[in-house]
This record gives C-alpha cells, sequence and structure tokens, in this order.
C-alpha cells in the first residue's frame, strides 16, 4: 500500500514515532475500574459534546436537536458507510451509492457538510469509520461556526484519540459475501507525557450484486504530547484506501423500481473506483488560565480519486434495453484550513458568560479531468445498451474516449465569529452568536482556456434559549441562518456560463426550533422531542421566460418533529432509537417541480434497538429500522417503497475476548436503500451473517 507522495513525510514521522513507543514503552497499569469503563462504553448516549457549540457543552443545554452514533453500535453488523449507519435517525435519510457519500438532513442536501472533528471535509468519497468513535449530526443551520452550507445541517466524525492507560484491540470480521477484514487499535503511553494510539486494518467484501466488489485500507496513527503542563499537541494523521466496482443500481419502470433481481448490474467487468484520501490534523491547546484557553488547529486534506465507470442512464420500453454511458475521470482535490479560537468563562454583574471567539482561513483546490464516449468522428462507436432483465455485461464500449471537462477550481474563504453562552441562573441559558464570511472562487476552463470568479460575504446569526423549570427537564427555542454562495457545495462555477448562474446572491436557509430535552429514570434515560420549521426562501430556479437567466424567488420548506430516546432503561437493558416526521417540499419553483416532495427523503422514518448487556458472559440485542415511500427523482415520477428492516445480535464477552454474531435483514425484506435518480435506484442488501471477533490486551 502506497500512499501519495504529498503528505509522506507527515505519515512516516508518526509511523516511526509509534513504532518506537510501541517497542521502547514501559508497562503500563490498567486502571481498577476497567470493567466499570467498558460498562459505562456499553451506554448509547453521548451526553456532552462539543461539536454543536465547538465548547463542552452538555447535550441537555443546547438548544438545537443533535444525534449521536457511537461506530461500535453499527460496525458489529459490518456497516463500514455513513448512508446506513445513520438510517435509522429521525429525518436523515442516505442519497448514497459505492460512488461517494450523500445524506439528506431534515428534506435538504447535506453530501457537502461533512466535517472531521470540526474540520470541514466536503470532497467526493466514502468515508471509512474504523478510526471513528462517533458520528454527531447537528440538525439545522450550522453557519456560525461552520460557515457555509449546513442548510439541514451537518454531520461531524469524531476520531478516536490517544488516551493514557487504554488497551489495545485487534479485531477480526467474517461474514457473507465473503466479508473478511483485521483491524488493529494499539495504544501506547511512552511517556508519562506522550500517548499514541494507532488504527490500522484491510477489508475485503463482494456484494449481493452482480460483478461487485470492494477492498479497503487504513493507516491512521496519532499522538498527544503535554509539552508542558499548560500546553498540549495532538496530531492526527489518516490515510484510507477504497478500490471499488461503481454500481449505479437499477432503472425505474412504470413508476417504481423495475422487477429484477436484486443481484442485476449493468456496468462493465473493467468498472473501478479507486480513492486514495490523506487528513492531517495539528492541534495546540494552550492553558492561558484556570478559565481561559487559546486553541490552533490546522487540517490538511488530500484526494486522489479515478475512476472507470460504465453506467445506465435510461430505459426504453419499446426496446425493453437500458442505455448506459461511459466516463472517466482524474480527481485532485487539497483542502486546508487553520482556525484560531479563544475562549473562556468570566462573571458580569453577576452573570456567567462561556465565550467564544474565532478566525478561520481555508483554501480549497480541485482539478478534476472528465473523458466521455465519443459520439462522432474516427473510432467513435455508441455505448451498446443491455436487456433490462438479461443484461450482458460483457458488452463493453471500445470506442474513443474524448475530454469532456478540464478544470481547475480555487476556493479562498475567510471567516471571523463569536459566540456567547450566557447562564443568567438555574432555570434559563441564553445562546448568542455571529459569524463573518468571505467566499472567493476562480474556475478556469482549460479546454476552452478562460477563467471566471465570484465573490461572496454574508453574515450568519444564532440565538437560542434553554429554561429548565424542572430538574430533569431543559425547555429549549431557536432561530438560526445559513448561506450557500455560489460554486460553494461540490467547489466550481462554469466559466462563460450563458446568463447570471456565476453572478448570482447566496442562497439562504433559516429554521425556528422548539423541543424539550429530558433525563428519566434517575438519569438513566435520555430523551429529545423538537419540532421544527425550515425554509430555504430565495431558492434559485429559471426565468420562465429567459431559461438562461436564475431567479431567487423559489421557495422550499421542510416542517417536521422528531423524537429520540437512548440510555438504560433498567438493570442491563439498553435502548436507542427515535421517530421523525416530516413534509419537505418545493413550494415555489419555475421548472415544474413546485408542490413536489424532495427526492429521497421519507415523510417519516425511524428506529428503535433493544439490548441486553450484562458487564460479562451473553448478551443479545434486536432493532427495527422503518423507512417510509420516498421519490427516487424531483419529479416525483418513481417511487421507493417504504420499508422495514429486522437486524438482531448475539454475542459472548469475558474479560479479553469478545465474539459476536449479527444478522442483518432477518427476514429477507426486497426494499431499495436510495436513489440518485429515477434510473439509478440501490436495492438493499438480502439476509446476511457478519461473525466478529476480538481481542483486549
Amino acid at each position: 500500500m502506497s500512499a501519495p507522495f504529498r503528505l509522506a513525510p507527515y505519515s512516516l514521522g508518526l509511523s516511526a514515532l509509534l513504532s518506537a513507543g510501541f517497542a521502547y514503552a514501559a508497562p503500563t497499569t490498567l486502571p481498577a475500574t476497567s470493567i466499570s469503563a467498558e460498562a459505562e462504553a456499553d451506554d448509547p448516549r453521548v451526553t456532552q459534546t462539543s461539536t454543536a457549540t465547538r465548547t463542552a457543552t452538555p447535550v441537555r443545554y443546547v438548544p438545537q436537536a443533535i444525534d449521536s452514533i457511537k461506530t461500535s453500535n453499527v460496525v458489529d453488523y459490518g456497516t463500514n458507510d455513513l448512508g446506513t449507519a445513520l438510517s435509522g435517525i429521525p429525518n436523515v435519510s442516505s442519497g448514497a451509492d459505492t460512488r461517494f457519500d450523500s445524506l439528506r438532513i431534515r428534506g435538504f442536501d447535506a453530501s457537502n457538510d461533512f466535517y472531521l472533528d470540526g474540520i470541514r471535509d466536503d470532497s467526493q468519497y466514502v468515508r471509512d469509520l474504523h478510526n471513528i468513535e462517533r458520528i454527531d449530526v447537528l440538525k439545522g443551520p450550522a453557519a456560525v461556526l461552520y460557515g457555509r452550507g449546513s442548510q439541514g445541517g451537518i454531520v461531524n466524525r469524531v476520531s478516536k484519540l490517544p488516551e493514557f492507560g487504554r488497551r489495545s484491540t485487534i479485531e477480526a470480521q467474517g461474514g457473507s459475501e465473503d466479508l473478511r477484514s483485521l483491524y488493529a487499535d494499539l495504544s501506547t503511553d511512552p511517556s508519562e507525557n506522550i500517548s499514541l494510539r494507532l488504527n490500522m486494518g484491510n477489508m475485503d467484501e463482494n456484494s449481493f450484486r452482480d460483478g461487485v466488489s470492494g477492498n479497503r485500507q487504513l493507516f491512521a496513527p496519532s499522538m498527544s504530547w503535554q509539552l508542558t503542563p499548560d500546553l498540549n499537541w495532538l496530531v492526527q494523521y489518516e490515510y484510507s484506501r477504497y478500490n471499488r466496482t461503481p454500481d449505479r443500481g437499477i432503472p425505474g419502470v412504470g413508476g417504481r423500481p423495475a422487477d429484477v433481481g436484486r443481484d442485476t448490474t449493468y456496468g462493465s467487468e473493467n468498472d473501478f473506483i479507486d480513492d486514495k484520501a490523506q487528513s492531517l490534523r495539528s492541534k495546540l491547546t494552550y492553558e492561558l488560565s484556570d478559565n481561559w484557553q487559546l486553541r490552533q488547529t490546522l487540517g490538511v486534506f488530500k484526494l486522489d480519486s479515478d475512476f472507470d465507470n460504465t453506467y445506465l442512464s435510461g430505459y426504453v420500453p419499446a426496446t425493453n434495453k437500458v442505455t448506459r454511458q461511459h466516463w472517466q475521470q482524474d480527481l485532485n482535490t487539497r483542502n486546508v484550513y487553520n482556525n484560531v479560537e479563544l475562549e473562556g468563562g468570566f462573571d458580569t454583574f453577576g452573570l456567567e458568560h462561556r465565550l467564544l471567539t474565532g478566525i478561520e482561513i481555508g483554501s480549497q483546490r480541485r482539478d478534476p479531468l472528465l473523458y466521455t464516449a465519443a459520439t462522432s468522428g474516427p473510432g467513435s462507436s455508441p455505448v451498446p445498451a443491455l436487456d433490462l432483465y438479461t443484461p450482458d455485461r460483457n458488452l463493453r464500449h471500445t470506442g474513443r474516449m474524448v475530454v469532456s471537462s478540464n478544470t481547475h477550481t480555487e476556493v479562498e474563504s475567510r471567516a471571523v465569529y463569536v459566540q456567547d453562552q450566557l447562564r443568567l441562573n438555574d432555570q434559563w441559558q441564553l445562546l448568542a452568536g455571529l459569524r463573518y464570511d468571505t467566499f472567493d472562487i476562480e474556475s478556469t476552463n482549460k479546454v476552452r482556456n478562460i477563467s471566471e470568479d465570484s465573490d461572496s460575504h454574508s453574515t450568519s446569526p444564532r440565538v437560542g434559549v434553554v429554561w429548565t423549570p424542572l430538574q430533569n427537564h431543559s425547555f429549549y427555542a431557536s432561530w438560526s441562518k445559513t448561506f450557500s454562495p455560489v460554486g460553494g457545495g461540490l467547489i466550481g462555477i462554469t466559466p462563460g456560463a450563458a446568463g447570471n448562474s456565476n453572478d448570482l446572491s447566496p442562497e439562504r436557509t433559516k429554521q425556528k426550533e422548539i423541543g424539550v430535552k429530558s433525563d428519566w429514570l434517575d438519569d438513566r434515560l435520555s430523551t429529545t422531542l423538537a419540532i421544527y420549521e425550515l425554509e430555504l426562501y430565495n431558492r434559485r430556479t429559471s426565468d420562465p421566460n429567459n431559461p438562461t437567466i436564475t431567479l431567487l424567488t423559489g421557495l422550499q420548506r421542510s416542517r417536521g418533529i422528531e423524537l429520540t430516546a437512548a440510555g438504560k432503561i433498567s438493570g442491563n437493558w439498553y435502548v436507542r432509537g427515535g421517530v421523525g416526521l416530516q413534509d419537505a417540499t418545493i413550494e415555489k419553483d419555475n421548472n415544474g417541480l413546485e408542490g413536489k416532495r424532495v427526492n429521497n427523503v421519507a415523510k417519516h422514518n425511524g428506529s428503535l434497538f433493544l439490548t441486553w448487556k450484562p458487564e460479562m458472559g451473553w448478551y443479545a440485542e434486536t432493532g427495527l429500522t422503518l423507512v417510509g415511500d420516498r421519490y427516487a427523482d424531483n419529479l416525483n415520477t418513481t417511487v421507493l417503497p417504504g420499508y422495514g428492516r429486522w437486524d438482531a445480535l448475539a454475542g459472548f464477552r469475558q474479560k479479553d475476548w469478545d465474539l459476536r454474531a449479527a444478522l442483518n435483514n432477518i427476514s429477507d425484506k426486497t426494499y431499495y436503500s436510495s436513489a440518485t435518480s429515477a434510473f439509478q435506484i440501490q436495492p438493499g442488501a438480502p439476509r446476511s451473517l457478519v461473525v466478529t471477533g476480538t481481542y483486549s490486551f
């Protein structure tokens, strides 16, 4: 496994440091409370998070809904992708296929609202979960702390961090469709000031889909170094590679998914996607005093992605043929973010403040080179269509490929923000934040040798109040806004484009939310009830009299209610789950979408998992995931039927060993997990078995 060269010095240095640490570290005495700590890890709750406020704030006192899932609760089922891991979270839905992660939160696209340890991670690839401790989903606009986008919310992956005294683990997994993997999570403390951790592994898998397979590789060292009593340095590096077969699913026929076998595919034998992602993060934390802290965070991300993909693009009823296209791409992206924050507490007139202020500087580069099948001239030939029911995947395109686009995009972003968490008394808390962003983008069309740029700026506010009239119940209300500038999603604009598409003002989204967060059963069980209205009130839509002119007169609205619960209900019994109801529609539009439901968004979804888990010995879990009807496309021509999936797990553990077996989709339900269009629908996986063994030392 050879990593791309640009960050190689960092990876080699950290690898050598870790190797030395594991070789020469003095033995570490495990704390006597290791068993009880494991029992605490069984609690599915995350009671404190910094994702919502960038400060260590109890979830109870965040005036916004935030759902968290520990990856340990999903990887045992063989899950290693965000879409499946989050499929049961209320009002969150997957729009992914095998190419890249894609989600909708509260009816809005969040495909470019991914973060890793609070640093923007918006490139198109499939993320690995084996170095992730938990996934936080912050519902609603989050521009005050995270900048552009985040209309429906953000997804923040929280990495596994070095911990003094932590045990190491080796984990092997095998299952249906030739699933086999081996991962190591190694920890050591070379000195009283340095803690090291290394996550690495390999996974191979086939698929129930014909001709689809994949290989994953992971190498993720990290170091926590207490340089002085007041200064800590956290360094994290991650290299992940995912080489796989692309799969765009099956077409819709007659308004529903085609009646073909779940294994039916329409690609070619030589199709592939090869993603190599690298991330380097450095965080310096300096304790200025007992109440004040200064933090500097640097994040560097690089993605090299290549693909050769022949995929279905339509269906012709007259011939019963599936039409296809053939594309090749060489994509390189690089993101650099530098953030400086000052956080501290002080009192004014008896009022307690927790102040956060920060400056963020970002630089992004994206270079996609796309080839497509030539349609005219010497060497051109059509991409062979395939029979709907008996596709011959040996029929491949052998004609000439031509450059479709070759672009270079640069983004420079600057931001300053301030947030105050104000505690009035034991019952009342206020949250107020404000951010100012500048966003400068320039794209160059290398084929036509023309460039164009666009500059945007915006101010994003957030206010919230938390009222705790009873010890275990906190009522809250919040209002927030965000902005989406031209070219700020999948970064890039089209140089020389007709009309005004490159000169538009940002789209803007606002949310109103009320709710109550409660603790029950002697603080063992936590619930959140949230009601919200989310509006994109200047949505882009074409001028009906001149399609080259884009107007900011559209309206997209989502209204919904969410209820989540997690914790211990009695003895060794745990529960986690929730249910969401939402109405996400396009209210105003000039392109035929008015009154249509947003694609890939169900009116209701949810999950409920019940776990029996003593500290040692046998344990078991079972759960249901429910998803309602959705549309595969924005025009609402093709329906994805709702479904319920039943999963279960049983295991046995003692001090050092843990062996468990999970059965997914026990009833072997035929369902459809997502769609990228009416002609690209992803079938859900059939019944499968996953066996996992873990040894700790």
